[in-house]
């Protein structure tokens, strides 16, 4: 089956283009708003070829297809119902769109999903870097440290440094982008707060520089590194521009609006928002970073194992968030260990059902789901397998953990996101990758060897 078909056979079977609110798409998953959720095929849609699993989240019918594919699929989706990233208006969104919080995890999903791809770059980048510029890699060579030139290690500066230097462009051009603002103006006002006439954050925190002081005790920096502050001034501002359009005559809205929605953003981002989500911002990171380093691997632990739900309640897209955030600011990333033990530890769960499953059908879905797991793609596993069957999904849970409190024990971080299990090495190509490889293999195996006793037998096929 062609894409092509494919994408029209999945319109049919979720109603036809007029139950079509809206369409969207994260790294795996096409996720569809409807009308009227009750016209959708569901079972017909599972069976259809390259359809790995599907479930309904946040108001949204979301389709599991994996990585490319989904891009593709999108594509022919978007070419047949003209929908796209804009929802059609009417009554009928207030049905489907559910309540404030699934809502608000949307919108940090549809905000932060656009711009993963190239922080995914960036991290891997980090890593070869790492990995070749270790000595004992250079001394393969018969090189040391200072052999490298200084010019080619600016140029490995600008491969891993500009996607986080200019990160505040990149959230106000996305959070624009969603909230029916001009891209290009968000673009603009996110670089205002990172303008080199500003003393940049990093040297305001290594005491380098000094902030600039108005009014006598207000500090205003740059905001290199901040999320928060751009991601709120792109809401405000994208809103203000668009109440801008209705009001301002069209003689001179070319002039008039983009001047004052640049204005009035860039005084409430320096003066007004920034300050205070810069606080807040910090706050939540302290707080989630002293969560993972609970003594004696606790923290670990806990989210290697209770982690593993977020994605299920629809709320994993708020991680985006905090591991850009800690990217950023310190360039590790200190969830993805620990997140990566209960993806592999779902495909030890999933591999153990396939094993032992009597019927055909179970090990069709459930040899790939594994693979995928260890690809990074959980869905098929959790969905598709473990979350059907449960204790295979409590066993995953349990070897998370094992291998959650393992990663927090030996202190592992990445370089950078989005990406776990095999693919995952590539963010660990240091001293750290041993250790990387050994709390997966705990994990997989800790959630096999359960399943296999505990979790699953032929009779929970019935």
């Amino acid at each position: 089956m062609s894409d092509k078909e494919l994408a029209k056979k999945i319109l049919e079977l979720v109603g036809g283009t007029e139950n079509v609110v809206s369409v969207r798409h994260c790294a795996t998953r096409l996720r569809i708003v409807v009308a009227d959720k009750e016209k959708i095929q569901v079972k017909e849609i599972e069976n259809l070829e390259k359809v790995k699993g599907s479930f309904f989240n946040s108001g949204q019918y979301q389709i599991i297809l994996g990585t490319g594919l989904v891009n593709r699929i999108y594509d022919e989706v978007v070419k047949v119902t003209g929908t796209g990233d804009e929802e059609k208006s009417g009554e009928k969104e207030k049905v489907v769109y559910g309540n404030k919080f699934q809502r608000a995890i949307r919108m940090f999903s549809d905000v932060f999903v656009p711009i993963i791809p190239v922080l995914v770059a960036t991290g891997l980048f980090m890593g070869l870097r790492g990995l070749l510029t270790q000595e004992a890699v250079l001394a393969v060579f018969g090189l040391t440290a200072d052999s490298i030139p200084q010019n080619l290690l600016t140029f490995t500066q600008v491969l891993t440094d500009t996607a986080f230097a200019f990160l505040p462009a990149l959230v106000c051009w996305s959070t624009f982008r969603n909230f029916g603002g001009s891209p290009v103006i968000g673009i603009v006002l996110g670089l205002m707060l990172v303008n080199s006439s500003l003393p940049s954050a990093y040297a305001v925190g290594s005491g380098e520089a000094q902030p600039l002081i108005f009014f006598g005790f207000l500090k205003v920096t740059g905001y290199q590194g901040s999320v928060l502050p751009a991601f709120v001034t792109g809401i405000v501002a994208s809103k203000f521009e668009k109440w801008l359009r209705k009001k301002v005559p069209d003689a001179i809205d070319l002039i008039v609006t983009p001047f004052l929605t640049l204005l009035v953003g860039c005084v409430l981002a320096l003066f007004v928002l920034g300050p205070i989500l810069h606080t807040v911002e910090s706050g939540v990171l302290f707080a989630v970073e002293h969560l993972l380093f609970l003594p004696m691997g606790i923290g670990g632990f806990l989210y290697g194992c209770f982690g593993q739900l977020l994605g299920i309640f629809g709320i994993h897209h708020i991680l985006n968030f905090l591991e850009i955030s800690m990217l950023a600011q310190d360039g590790w990333n200190y969830l993805n260990p620990i997140g990566t033990c209960g993806n592999v530890a779902q495909a030890g769960a999933v591999l153990a059902v396939a094993i032992k499953a009597a019927s055909n059908k179970t090990k069709q879905v459930a040899y790939p789901a594994c693979l995928s797991a260890l690809l990074g793609i959980t869905e098929p596993a959790v969905f598709g397998v473990n979350l059907k069957f449960m204790k295979p999904f409590v066993m995953s849970m349990i070897g998370g953990g094992v291998g959650g409190f393992l990663a927090s024990i030996f202190h592992l971080r990445a370089t950078g996101m989005s990406i776990t299990g095999i693919p995952g090495t590539l963010l660990y190509l240091n001293e750290q990758l041993p250790l990387y490889i050994l709390v997966n293999v705990v994990a997989f195996g800790v959630a096999f060897g359960l399943t296999w006793m505990f979790g699953f037998n032929k009779k929970m096929e019935q």
